[in-house]
């Protein structure tokens, strides 16, 4: 053990990330056990100065602020596209010369000139390790000041806007770990050199995958027990499930009832659908025929709220209702990817948990924010992972009329054969031993 702890420090590196939403810190999450003194956190590392944090201050705040105002009629959408304008993604075809700067880039890319990481590369050059970022920035930061070390750059959406793909991309050094063959096409739209990017896929956490991904299938085994009650699913694509999980009679009568999670982001924007989900689906928790989880996150405002509307609809002390909460965010990531493993299906917005459904957890889609997500949700729909939610009034119903179908266990199954789920191992490699494996290109998507 202790020769494996000593290898894991000699083949370290810094792992760069930002503290605005989840889903930068999620990507990193993976790899704590490699990083060289924790996360570092580019908007508030011990070295920024006042000015610097005051300038990510006022980023985190205003998008926060912008993403809960959308939810007001008219006005609300009306500004929360003026603000997703500067972060638009293209379409894709036809392919052509992408790579002029975007106003997003830009605007960033004077923070820089203003001295934003300044002080962080020159404390990581007295010790270059690789530098692994899971944030845009940090890459324009690390190549502007001259970084000495390697510089990685994790990239967390299935497709991207511009400001992802480096000021210069000609000439950058910076190696792009995509995680999907989507992504290093629109690299390439964008100038960066072939090259420098690896399709790795999305990094997962390893706690749920396991040795030989034997967490992961025992887990799904399980799910797909109770996701297919009258065994519609099981019975049509035996020969599937046989080529590629497990012999169907593996599959046991289910142990649990149906559990849900829902998982708002990190501006806490939709955390009324949680409200409504719960109301809805009190019946049913009362006669224990669905667990629901509902996930704060790291916001104790969220958490707050969540506990009076339990306490309202005296649910409070239910053990078929759990709030996961947490104002630390890595402890937080432990505690529910520890709930995703007995979780039967994600309620999410289309963000960077779009990638769990390799873990084969079928994902119900809110409303994507954002441009990123609307592609994510195309990539969800694409593989056959995701499905629109119906509306959560009504939640009662549709929701186990795709359960009795056996409609969901179709998507986890889905996610699980078409999603990547060896992202983390993959980076690790990369990073690590210079060992490249990427995922299966074959697949536009």
């Amino acid at each position: 053990m202790k020769d494996i702890q000593k290898l894991k420090k000699e083949k370290g590196f810094y792992l760069v990330s930002v503290d605005m939403g989840y889903g930068h810190q999620r990507a990193a999450y993976p790899f704590l056990d490699l990083a060289e003194g924790g996360i570092i956190t580019v908007n508030n590392y011990p070295e920024a100065s006042d000015e610097e944090k005051e300038i990510w201050k006022k980023d985190r705040v205003n998008y926060e602020a912008i993403s809960k105002f959308k939810a007001v009629p008219i006005f609300g959408s009306a500004v929360f596209s003026i603000m997703d304008y500067f972060q638009k993604i293209d379409p894709f075809y036809p392919r052509r010369d992408l790579s002029e700067n975007s106003i997003q880039q830009k605007h960033f890319f004077k923070k820089v000139k203003k001295g934003v990481g300044k002080n962080l590369i020159e404390k990581l050059n007295k010790n270059p390790l690789p530098m692994v970022t899971t944030f845009f920035v940090a890459a324009y930061f690390a190549e502007h000041y001259n970084y000495q070390g390697k510089i990685y750059c994790i990239i967390c959406d299935a497709d991207i806007s511009r400001a992802w793909a480096p000021i210069k991309p000609k000439s950058s050094r910076v190696i792009y770990l995509a995680p999907n063959l989507r992504v290093k096409e629109r690299l390439i739209l964008y100038g960066v050199k072939q090259e420098n990017i690896y399709v790795t896929g999305f990094p997962l956490p390893k706690e749920n995958i396991g040795d030989s991904q034997k967490i992961l299938k025992n887990d799904l085994k399980k799910r797909l027990a109770v996701l297919d009650p009258f065994l519609f699913y099981r019975n049509k694509y035996k020969k599937l499930i046989e080529a590629y999980l497990c012999p169907k009679c593996e599959i046991k009568k289910a142990d649990r009832p149906l559990t849900l999670t829902f998982a708002i982001g990190g501006a806490g924007a939709q955390k009324e659908v949680g409200k409504t989900i719960l109301k809805k689906l009190k019946n049913k928790i009362i006669e224990k025929k669905i667990k629901l989880n509902l996930v704060a996150g790291s916001r104790k405002d969220v958490y707050d709220f969540y506990l009076k509307v339990l306490k309202e609809e005296f649910l409070n002390n239910n053990d078929f209702v759990s709030l996961i909460y947490n104002s630390d965010k890595m402890k937080y990531f432990k505690e529910f990817n520890l709930k995703l493993r007995t979780t039967d299906i994600l309620w999410t917005k289309p963000s960077e948990l779009s990638f769990y459904a390799g873990l084969g957890i079928p994902i119900i889609m809110s409303e994507p924010i954002g441009s990123q997500e609307h592609y994510n949700r195309r990539w969800l729909l694409g593989i056959g992972a995701g499905v629109d939610s119906k509306n959560p009034q009504y939640v009662d119903e549709w929701l186990f009329d795709f359960l009795n179908s056996g409609w969901l266990a179709e998507a986890a199954m889905s996610g699980f054969l078409n999603a990547p789920k060896m992202g983390t191992y993959n980076i690790e490699n990369i990073v690590l031993y210079n060992k490249i494996n990427e995922i299966d290109q074959t697949r536009i998507m």
